[in-house]
């Protein structure tokens, strides 16, 4: 059975692979394209500063979490909201 295809994705088969482990769509069809449009070597080297989430205080990570638009996240635990900002 044929898959419906995704006209606005540039590079269908790097979504598929960034899907495969574990980005969200709009992570996927954003670095996919970035990368179809710069070349994957350019976008490799684009990253952020930023340290990872597991360094982060539990009250960092609910500030985050406010300001991207989750909801719930006073009542969550540290790996949870990691979980939650890794997938949104």
């Amino acid at each position: 059975m044929p898959e419906k295809q995704n006209p606005s994705l540039k590079d269908p088969a790097l979504y598929e692979t960034l899907r495969e482990d574990g980005a969200s769509q709009q992570k996927a069809a954003r670095i996919s394209n970035a990368a179809a449009r710069k070349g994957r070597s350019a976008v490799s080297r684009k990253g952020g500063k930023s340290a990872a989430y597991d360094e982060w205080t539990v009250d960092q990570l609910r500030a985050k979490s406010k300001e991207i638009g989750l909801s719930g996240y006073s009542r969550k635990r540290k790996q949870e909201l990691i979980d939650a900002l890794r997938n949104s």
